[in-house]
């Protein structure tokens, strides 16, 4: 006899597992990509700009990808959070998806237009700025939790009908509910953490001696002091204001998360040693691992809870014939995805020059 209950669990927390594995790829590759955008924002020239974009033309594409995954699996196994989402963080979603669909269209009409080549080229920058701002909003928005209540939420509906929609919670804030100091700080500290990933991501793409090579060195000595202030802001704000997680940071445990910040601060080190002895590829792969280190660690924080204090993972996850037909046919999505990705990275991994142009590739 299956246990149910049992098989319901672990279904859920493995989907919930590779959700924060989706969003990680996303952030980790595609952040790099927008942090060089908004590098490119301070271009000297078009040229500059152009080249900027051909040292992403082989993976930019695939990098995206990792969103629409990570949508699908919310979509597919915690639906009651992808219908409240739309609601609460309409605004912050909608600024971010303008930004990466601005950039989409820039990447092509840049490479073939004359007169309007330094507009597509703004909307390039400007998009790779709004697009993390948008989505560092929505995280700390999702963060504080979303308002959420039981009852009737149509008017007209039959009391005959009440106890059903009083079982299910439903958006009960409005459109401007998302936006906080904290929800605005994390907009601006995920453009902080763009910004220095670009930094690293251009150090490693171009030739030493091109001139973005070299301002992309003071940009990313800039940058990183700018992220470890972050990081310190965002770390003593959120215990500050969410009970949740200071009550694990302090708990029974505080010799995990303790080790778990000095293991932060060594991929830090580490990566700022690399980008002095100019070994690029290495400074960003230390940095990765910074950004992998602090999510995986708010997500640890956040267990058992997919958004903190409003649905634990068993709370608003599909019911169990539903996520195991689900599991079935999509998990296999994964490996395909991040074998992917290493081919084109692989396969693009030469550096480049300022006389590169991205209607050339």
């Amino acid at each position: 006899m299956f246990d149910l209950a049992r098989i319901a669990t672990t279904l859920s927390t493995w989907w919930w597992l590779l959700l924060c594995l989706s969003f990680l790829f996303y952030i980790g590759l595609d952040g790099a990509d927008l942090g060089a955008g908004v590098f490119a924002l301070f271009a000297k020239d078009e040229q500059e700009r152009a080249a900027i974009m051909a040292s992403m033309a082989g993976v930019w594409d695939a990098n995206e990808t990792w969103l629409v995954v990570a949508g699908g699996v919310i979509f597919g196994a915690f639906p009651l959070v992808y219908g409240s989402t739309f609601n609460y963080l309409l605004i912050p979603l909608a600024f971010a998806l303008w930004g990466i669909i601005s950039r989409a269209i820039a990447f092509e009409f840049h490479g073939h237009a004359i007169r309007s080549k330094k507009s597509w080229g703004l909307a390039f920058a400007l998009g790779s700025l709004l697009a993390p701002f948008g989505a560092g909003v929505a995280l700390g928005a999702t963060l504080q939790g979303f308002p959420m209540q039981h009852g009737i939420a149509l008017e007209g509906v039959a009391a005959a009908h009440a106890s059903a929609f009083d079982a299910i919670p439903h958006f009960s804030g409005g459109p401007f509910s998302f936006l906080s100091p904290f929800s605005i700080w994390t907009g601006i500290g995920a453009v902080i953490a763009g910004g220095l990933a670009g930094g690293l991501y251009l150090c490693a793409r171009f030739d030493h001696e091109d001139p973005i090579y070299k301002r992309a060195v003071k940009w990313t000595n800039l940058f990183s002091l700018l992220a470890l202030g972050a990081i310190v802001i965002t770390l003593i704000w959120s215990y500050a204001i969410f009970p949740w997680v200071s009550a694990k940071w302090t708990g029974p445990y505080w010799w995990v998360w303790l080790i778990w910040i000095l293991f932060i601060l060594f991929f830090a080190y580490k990566s700022m040693m690399a980008h002095s002895s100019r070994q690029d590829f290495a400074a960003l792969l230390w940095g990765e691992g910074v950004v992998a280190l602090m999510w995986f660690a708010m997500w640890a924080t956040m267990f058992p809870y997919i958004v903190p204090e409003t649905w634990t993972i068993a709370q608003a996850a599909n019911p169990t014939d539903s996520i195991a037909v689900f599991t079935l046919f999509m998990t296999g999505f994964f490996p395909i995805m991040v074998g992917y990705n290493a081919y084109q990275i692989w396969v693009f991994r030469g550096r480049t020059t300022k006389m590169a142009t991205y209607s050339g590739h």
